[in-house]
Parts: C-alpha cells; sequence; structure tokens
C-alpha cells in the first residue's frame, strides 16, 4: 500500500503538469500585438488609446523600471471555432513569481472601458461563450513594467531599482505568448478536481481510510485519462471522482468563511502612484469575476484606495459601486489607510477612522464595524478604545502569527485597552493574508486553530494581496468543492460581518486579553527612515495646532475656518502612516517623495497657523505668547516681558571643577563631565540624584545591525552583544546657554546642545547627526537610579506600561518597543522620564548594582539605523533630534512630553491677550484637539481624555460664544451618543468625571 501510495501521488503530479494543464487550450491562433512605450510618467487612458504603436514580436524585450507601455491586441476568432468557448492568453513576460511584484496590465476596449487585469495568475480574457466565429477582438493594455526587486532570488539584496531617478532604462520584460484559444471547460473542472483532491488527502493522516478512498478514485480517474486525447477523456475522467466529491463533510469539521481579499499595499516596493493602479487593475478583476461566479464577496479595505479610483478611473470606481450596492463588493475597515498603529499619534489614529468612516458613509451609505488590519505591525495598548469611539466593535488581523518567540494562545478573543475597553478579535488561524484556497491551507487552519471545542469558525482572506491581483477563478472553484467535502473543513463565502455575527454568537464568552498586541518581529521600524519619522510627528503637532488655532481665529475673529484644506492635508498625512511608509519599509521612491511632502504639508500648515494667529493679534507692537499646552488650548498669556539672560531662557552654564560645566537652575543641577557626558541630574524638591552612581547619561552607544532578514524591518536580539561607547570629544564647550559636546566616529559627526531652562526641572538635549554608517544602530542611553519593576510609555491616549525585567520569553521579545511622547520610570512618589520630538523605538534594561546593591535602569532611545534593502541609502545625512530627561511623576512626563512637541509661538500684535477657547482646571484632564465639527455647523468639538492613569475630576471651561448647557458626548465622528453627554457644572463650563485613560469627544453648539 505504501508503494501504492507514493506511484499515485507521483503519477498525479506529472499527469496534472504535462499533460492534463496543457489540454485546457487545445486550439490556438496568434493576435497581432502593437506596443507605444510613455516617454515619462503614465498618461490619461484616453491618450493611451489613441498613441502611435509600432508592431511587437514574441520574444521582444520591452518596459523601462518603472515604465508604462500601452499593447494594442487585435485578431479574429477562426471561423472553425463556432459554438466554443474562446478566451485570450496574454502573457506579458510573466515570471512564475506571485502577482504584484512584477509586469501587470489592465485591458480595455477601444473606448476606454475596463475589461479585466493581467498578471501571472490570471492572464486570460473572455471573448464569447459560445463564439460564433468571426468575432474581432480589438484591445488596449496598459502594461506596467514594474521591477522585481528580488528578481535574482535572494531577497533583501541592496538595489537601485528602489527609485526611477537611479533604475536606468534596461528592458525589464521579454513579451510572451499572445494568443487567442479554445478554452476546454471540462478539462479546467478535471484540474480543479484532481488539485483539490490531491492537496486534501496529502493533508490526511496516512492511515485515513478516506485518504485512501481519495487515492484509489484518483488512480481510477487517471487510468480514464487517454493521455494522448486528453479533452476527450476528461469527462469520463470526472465521473470516476464523482462519489469522492460529493461525500459530505462530518458535522464537526471545522467552517470556514472565505472572503475574496486583495490586500493592496499603498506603497511599498512600489511608488503612491503606481497604487493607483493596481487598485484599478484588481477592483476590474474583481468585479469581472463576480459576473462569472455568484456566490463570491470581496472585501476590501482602506478608504484611500477607493478615493484613488474614484478620481483617477471613474469608470472602474461605477462598477465598483454598483457592485458594492448589491452586497457583492464588501468596504471593510472602516479607516483611510490600512496604518501602522504603534506610531501614529492619539489624533491621528482616531482620524484614520474618522476619515476612512466617513468616506464609506457618504459613497456607499456603509458603516463597517470591523477594524481591518491584516499586515500591521503589532497594535498599541490604546486602540481599543479608539476603534469603539469610532462606533466599530471588532477587529480582524493575522500578523501576529509572524512573531518568532511566542506563539500567540488565541485565535478568536476580547481585547481589552487601556481604558478597559474590549473589542471581540479574531486572528484567522490560515495564518496568510493571501489564501489561495490550497489543501495545506485549509488544513492548517482547522488544526492550527486555538479554540477548538468551544467554537468552530474562522475567516480566510482569500486573493493575491501585497501588490494586489486578488481572488481567481481556481480559488472560487476550489472553495466550492470545499463547501462540503469529507476530511475537509467546509467552506463558504461570506462577508466578514457575516463571519463575525456567527463567530459571536457561537463564542459569547470569549478569553480576555490586556494590553498591547506586539509583533515579535519586525521592531527596527520603530526606527527606520528616521526623516519620514519625524515629518509625521512635526506634521501632527502642526494640524493639531492649526485646527485650534483657525478654530480660535473663526470665533474670535471672523476668520473664514479652513476646512477644505484641513480635510486634505490630513487624509495626505493619514496616507504617509500607511504601514509600509511611516515604518520605514519602502523603496527609496517612497521615502523621497515622503520628505517632499511632509516639507509641503508643514509649509501650508505654518502658513494656516500664522494667518490665525496675526488675525488674533492684530496689528501693534506688543508681544503675544501663542500657547498650545494640551490644558488650555487656544490660550494666549499677555507677553512682552524678555525671557531671562541665556537663549530661550535657559541657564547659563559655568565650569565644573575637574572639567566640563554645569547647569543649575535651583530646581535641577546639571553635570558634563569633560567627555560631554551627563554625570549628575540632581532634583533638588525630591533630594535625588536622577543618573545612577558611576554612570553617565547623554550616551551614544553605536552596535552593529544585521539582522537575519527583513532588514529596513528588524532587528535581532543579538545586536546587544557588541557595541562601543561613543566617549571620545572633538570639542566641548559654551555656545550661548548650552553646552556644546561634538564627537566623530566612523565617517559621521555629532553635534549637542544641553541646556536647562529657567523655571523648568528638565536638561534638554538637541541632537545633530551627519550619519554616513552602513547596517549600524544608533542608541542615546539614559542609566537612572531608579528600581522599576516597570516602565510607562506614552500610546494614543494615555500610556502603557511594560516590564523591565525577562521573567519570561514574553517580556525578553520586548527588547524593542514603541513610545510616543515620553518613556518615564518610577518608584513610588519619583521618577524620571526621558521625553523626545520624533523618535519612536526604545529599549529599557535593569541591572542590579555590585557596589551598593542598588538597581540601575536604563533608558535608550533609537535613533538612527542604516539598513541597505529597500532603500540602499536609508537615513544617509543630517538628522536633528530633540530629547529632554526630566526629573518628576507621570504628570511631569506629560506636560513635557507636549511642551518639546508643541513649542510657545511669539507673535507681535495690538491684543493684551486672547481668552482661550477652553481650559482645563485639572492637569490630569488632557485636551487633545479643538476644533470646528466637520459638517461646518460651526460647532465647536473638542476631543480630551485622562493621561495619568487614574479617575479625575475636572471642569472645562467654554468660550462665550458656546452654549455649554447643550454640551453632548458625540463619537469620533461627531454624532450624538445615546447618553446625552455630561451637564453643565454651570454657566460657560462642563463637569467632567472621567475614569483611567477614559477618551471623551464633545460636542458644543453655538449659543
Amino acid at each position: 500500500m505504501h508503494d501504492d501510495r507514493q506511484l499515485v501521488e507521483a503519477r498525479l503530479e506529472r499527469v496534472l503538469r504535462e499533460r492534463i494543464r496543457p489540454a485546457l487550450y487545445p486550439l490556438t491562433a496568434p493576435l497581432d500585438v502593437e506596443i507605444w512605450s510613455t516617454p515619462g510618467e503614465p498618461v490619461p487612458v484616453a491618450e493611451g488609446l489613441t498613441a502611435p504603436t509600432r508592431p511587437i514580436a514574441e520574444g521582444t524585450p520591452w518596459g523601462a523600471p518603472w515604465g508604462t507601455s500601452w499593447f494594442k491586441v487585435t485578431g479574429t476568432v477562426p471561423a472553425e471555432w463556432a459554438g466554443r468557448t474562446v478566451e485570450a492568453v496574454l502573457d506579458l513576460g510573466f515570471t512564475p513569481r506571485t502577482p504584484g511584484f512584477q509586469c501587470e496590465g489592465l485591458v480595455h476596449l477601444p473606448d476606454g472601458s475596463p475589461v479585466k487585469g493581467l498578471h501571472p495568475r490570471n492572464s486570460y480574457v473572455r471573448v464569447g461563450s459560445p463564439v460564433t466565429g468571426g468575432e474581432q477582438v480589438h484591445w488596449r493594455i496598459e502594461a506596467a513594467s514594474n521591477p522585481d526587486l528580488d528578481s535574482a532570488g535572494v531577497p533583501f539584496q541592496p538595489t537601485p531599482l528602489g527609485d526611477r531617478a537611479t533604475a536606468g532604462d534596461a528592458p525589464q520584460y521579454v513579451l510572451g505568448p499572445m494568443r487567442l484559444a479554445v478554452f476546454d471547460e471540462t478539462v479546467w473542472d478535471l484540474v480543479m478536481d484532481l488539485e483539490v483532491l490531491g492537496e486534501l488527502m496529502a493533508e490526511l493522516p496516512l492511515e485515513s481510510a478516506r485518504r485512501w478512498e481519495i487515492l484509489r478514485a484518483v488512480s481510477r480517474a487517471l487510468d480514464a485519462v487517454d493521455l494522448q486525447d486528453v479533452n476527450a477523456t476528461a469527462q469520463a475522467a470526472r465521473d470516476e471522482l464523482a462519489g469522492v466529491l460529493a461525500a459530505p463533510a462530518v458535522p464537526a469539521a471545522h467552517r470556514i468563511s472565505a472572503v475574496g481579499h486583495a490586500h493592496i499595499d499603498s506603497a511599498w516596493l512600489w511608488p503612491l502612484r503606481l497604487t493607483v493602479r493596481k487598485v484599478a487593475r484588481t477592483t476590474s478583476n474583481m468585479t469581472a469575476l463576480m459576473e462569472e461566479e455568484p456566490e463570491f464577496v470581496f472585501a476590501m479595505s482602506q478608504a484611500q484606495q477607493f478615493a484613488w479610483i474614484k478620481e483617477h478611473r471613474p469608470e472602474v470606481f461605477a462598477r465598483v459601486k454598483k457592485a458594492v450596492a448589491d452586497g457583492r463588493f464588501v468596504p471593510v475597515g472602516g479607516m483611510w489607510v490600512e496604518s501602522d498603529t504603534n506610531m501614529p499619534g492619539s489624533e491621528a489614529m482616531a482620524r484614520q477612522f474618522v476619515h476612512g468612516k466617513r468616506f464609506f458613509l457618504e459613497e456607499f451609505g456603509i458603516e463597517s464595524e470591523e477594524a481591518w488590519l491584516p499586515d500591521t505591525f503589532g497594535f498599541a495598548a490604546g486602540l481599543p478604545q479608539i476603534i469603539k469611539a469610532a462606533g466599530a466593535r471588532r477587529l480582524l488581523t493575522q500578523k501576529i502569527s509572524w512573531s518568532r518567540t511566542n506563539r500567540f494562545p488565541h485565535h478568536t478573543f476580547l481585547w481589552e485597552g487601556i481604558d478597559g475597553s474590549r473589542i471581540f478579535t479574531h486572528f484567522p488561524p490560515v495564518d496568510s493574508y493571501n489564501c489561495e484556497m490550497r489543501g495545506r491551507q485549509i488544513a492548517h487552519a482547522a488544526n492550527n486553530f486555538k479554540e477548538k471545542g468551544v467554537a468552530t469558525r474562522s475567516l480566510a482572506p482569500t486573493g493575491y494581496g501585497d501588490g494586489g491581483g486578488g481572488t481567481t477563478r481556481e480559488m472560487v472553484a476550489k472553495a466550492a468543492r470545499l463547501r462540503n467535502l469529507e476530511g475537509s473543513a467546509t467552506v463558504r463565502w461570506e462577508a466578514p460581518a457575516e463571519f463575525f455575527d456567527r463567530a459571536e454568537a457561537e463564542y459569547p464568552n470569549p478569553p480576555v486579553w490586556v494590553g498591547e498586541l506586539y509583533l515579535e518581529l519586525h521592531r527596527a521600524t520603530l526606527t527606520s527612515q528616521a526623516q519620514t519619522k519625524r515629518g509625521n510627528r512635526r506634521s501632527e503637532s502642526l494640524l493639531t495646532e492649526a485646527e485650534l488655532w483657525a478654530a480660535t481665529a473663526a470665533v474670535r475673529a471672523g476668520v473664514p475656518y479652513p476646512y477644505q484644506e484641513l480635510d486634505r492635508i490630513w487624509k495626505t498625512v493619514l496616507l504617509h502612516q500607511f504601514h509600509d511608509i511611516l515604518p520605514g519599509s519602502s523603496i527609496a521612491w517612497v521615502h523621497r517623495e515622503a520628505r517632499e511632502t511632509y516639507a509641503r504639508v508643514g509649509e501650508e500648515l505654518e502658513g494656516i497657523i500664522a494667518t490665525a494667529q496675526r488675525a488674533l493679534a492684530g496689528e501693534g507692537s506688543v508681544e503675544l505668547v501663542f500657547n498650545g499646552a494640551p490644558h488650555a488650548r487656544g490660550g494666549v498669556p499677555a507677553g512682552g516681558a524678555a525671557p531671562e539672560a541665556g537663549a530661550a531662557g535657559a541657564v547659563v552654564p559655568r565650569p565644573r571643577e575637574g572639567g566640563g560645566y554645569v547647569l543649575d537652575n535651583g530646581l535641577l543641577r546639571v553635570e558634563i563631565d569633560a567627555r560631554g557626558l551627563v554625570v549628575s541630574a540632581y532634583d533638588f524638591a525630591a533630594g535625588r540624584e536622577s543618573v545612577a552612581p558611576g554612570q553617565a547619561a547623554n550616551l551614544l552607544q553605536l552596535h552593529p545591525d544585521f539582522p537575519n532578514q527583513w532588514d529596513a524591518w528588524d532587528v535581532d536580539a543579538f545586536y546587544r552583544n557588541t557595541g562601543r561607547d561613543l566617549v571620545e570629544v572633538a570639542a566641548l564647550g559654551v555656545e550661548g546657554a548650552s553646552v556644546r559636546v561634538e564627537r566623530d566616529f566612523g565617517a559621521s559627526r555629532v553635534v549637542q546642545l544641553l541646556s536647562v531652562p529657567h523655571g523648568v526641572k528638565r536638561l534638554d538635549i538637541d541632537t545633530e547627526v551627519d550619519w554616513h554608517e552602513r547596517e549600524r544602530f544608533l542608541k542615546l542611553a539614559f542609566p537612572l537610579d531608579v528600581k522599576a519593576d516597570r516602565y510607562a510609555s506614552e500610546t494614543q491616549f494615555g500610556h502603557a506600561y511594560r516590564p523591565t525585567h525577562q521573567n519570561t520569553s514574553w517580556e525578553w521579545a520586548k527588547f524593542e518597543a514603541c513610545n510616543h511622547r515620553f518613556v518615564h520610570v518610577d518608584e513610588p512618589g519619583w521618577g524620571v522620564a526621558v521625553v523626545n520630538d520624533a523618535t519612536y523605538g526604545h529599549d529599557v534594561t535593569r541591572t542590579v548594582r555590585a557596589a551598593d546593591g542598588g538597581t540601575t535602569t536604563t533608558v535608550r532611545a533609537s535613533l538612527l539605523r542604516a539598513p541597505r534593502y529597500p532603500d540602499p541609502e536609508t537615513d544617509q545625512g543630517v538628522h536633528r533630534f530633540r530629547h529632554a530627561l526630566v526629573p518628576g511623576a507621570i504628570a511631569d512626563a506629560v506636560r513635557e512630553g507636549y511642551r518639546a512637541n508643541l513649542p510657545e509661538r511669539r507673535v507681535t500684535g495690538a491684543a493684551s491677550e486672547v481668552a482661550p477657547l477652553v481650559t482645563v482646571d485639572g492637569d490630569a484632564v488632557v485636551v487633545s484637539a479643538v476644533k470646528l465639527a466637520d459638517d461646518r455647523s460651526g460647532d465647536l468639538v473638542v476631543r480630551l481624555y485622562e493621561a495619568h492613569g487614574g479617575r479625575a475630576r475636572a471642569t472645562l471651561a467654554v468660550a462665550d460664544a458656546f452654549a455649554a448647557d447643550r454640551a453632548v458626548l458625540t463619537d469620533l465622528l461627531e454624532r450624538q451618543l445615546a447618553d446625552a453627554g455630561p451637564q453643565a457644572a454651570g454657566q460657560g463650563s462642563v463637569s467632567l468625571d472621567l475614569r483611567p485613560f477614559q477618551l471623551v469627544t464633545l460636542r458644543l453648539p453655538r449659543a
């Protein structure tokens, strides 16, 4: 029996490969092909349809990297094919690689109507079924010659192909056969039968009777095939398989809900402008497939991608919109893009849902209850309450299955965030967002499912993704055969909401996971492409300011509120938070354009802020200080007095005995030794030293950085095994009120300015790095004299705690983690924060000192990396960072974190002061946004949250222009919740009682 099994399996593989699949197209006829290549960027469809072409023959190279060519394809169906099914098989030069990473095309009719997309696993176009003979074929194919960045078969190699400026113009592809062909549907069905049964057979246990039943049927089917005349005998072979295909699944079989899917990266190994066309090709394919397959359902997330086809390909969008109305094409996720969720700030994460959900509501009248993030690199602990505040209650992802150290213990569970919000969460056990309905994938989903015995359902996103392509007719055919097949999980097409409804109903009390969903992989995405990250942070801060000051100017000075401009800029910033842009894992082209975009965004937002502040200040010479602090939004206290001696009000350094300098403002005394390192930061009020004895802070440390794979994505734990402290000083001196430190290392140079401002317990460290290292990791270390078993790092609308120890593999795996504006370590009653204006990655470790038995907790900010794939010039050049060492409680960390990112602005004018629109009387309650309502009603919208992790009672004072007694609670989309909202505590104020980290959005109508 053993020999029979191996012989049949080997026989099946060869007969399929060499005889049955080649018989799919028994008759072919050549098509005439001509080509026109655009001289530069892609052209509108109308131009491509009429451009002059020249003949091109099979075997001819074509397509410069990132180029666009238009193929004219013509031909006539032979008369003798009448009554047959005819397709065109169009090979642009495809390689065996999966779709989305090479050339691809979109077929058009002569009038410009889209027909369908082409890729290596979907290269056919149906001509007729049946044909009458003599039909004329006339198509134009817009083809993209995208370079295959891994074409050599060795991934993660530096390449100049990642930017059009360095890619050259050598042809990337060779035109393959372009032919009309008779399609034998019986042979195609036989292929599907044999593939499904062969794949199922391979997954069943050797001793399984079902396996041997299938094997015998396959053997009989192969006997029934005449290898010299497959087409005439295909039906006889199918008849031999009918019995085993009809055997139903057992009642306890795992249930898989298949949803058509094409996770399209909005940018990655291709630029943004190419994704616009990837989406058009994929959605054209999916709407065409729906016409052939009545049960097929397709889901697509990312409102930005719908908006692209609406703008650039309205004829494709019309097809999509009809399919949405028919319930076959499902907008899902409710976000502007599938963003990173670790690094986007509080308001940005909220606006991902605001703009995404609003687009789906306005365009389709649909509101998704599911957040859809299959490929995002881990999930911040603040996300559940944002999802709930946006009116959603579910989450799908599978990325945590990529974790390398620990296996996540659930596939269906409740995820609890920092404020106690819980959302129903599902990880597809198929462990892929590119399911192809292969037997091993279906078996893996069933066997892998963690909730056996208490739940029976999982979801399988089915189709080619990353670079697009979507679901194929082969996948649909396999799903049909797996609908109710003995030995297999059952499969049925369902929209995501249908799956979640059924999953929740059968599993009403799932387990709870509390805190972040940390991905034990791709940790270096918190640091790669520092300029992109700085651009994001600055844009978020400027948007917060622009909304605040524009709203204040609209109310106080009658300046028109820039609704359209802010909407457009928010969407631009949100787009660049996509999970391969903000994380720094895209090609050079993407990040070059991101830097240019952030510069334009910054200039426009500065203009909005300046216009508003000038209007508020009026004409005059009085100096006003415009303060965007989170407790008094819109507050502009009267200014005029010059700052005390020293730049920006900082104290002047004085020499230190033994070399170096001392900075002392009466609150904090900082000693900087002759190496330019901070050896003391003494908190006078607490009587505490911040820096661990015998240690030095502001210590730059350089490590080798060559991960096992995924260069821009990963940093592996072994990087910590070697490295060096950068303690050599090229120059040390005083510059204004700052201590200036210069260092040279390798091919790079660092200049730091250290200062202590008057009246604030804070050491400011401004760092400029001219970085020219390769495969190195630069850290900034602060060894602190604090015994902390855990530490706080800011996340959206609060902070999350992580352990400093490594008791288990779960703690060990978090050797690089994300923070927003601060990391804070403390003992009861006292602590120290490291705040920043542009960095996200960090690590925290602890050691016990032999000399005194005390504990040193070291916080290290990650500054720069130098991976070479996919951008070989990653981070080369000049970078600026601002960090601060802040002794104090979590309240001090919150305050100084905001201050580092929202600096005061000084404007001259006639006004003595401008009253704020809103103020809050409690430090624990932070105002994250002040804006006018998006519906242009003139209502004021205020978003705030409890920031310290405890209960808070506060009063929100509101400008006279608004009726505080009518303030209502809303969701993030500014829609009133069922709760009528807080009652006014008095004229012009609202009383607030908040739970730890509670997020509240208030809408205040005009009085």
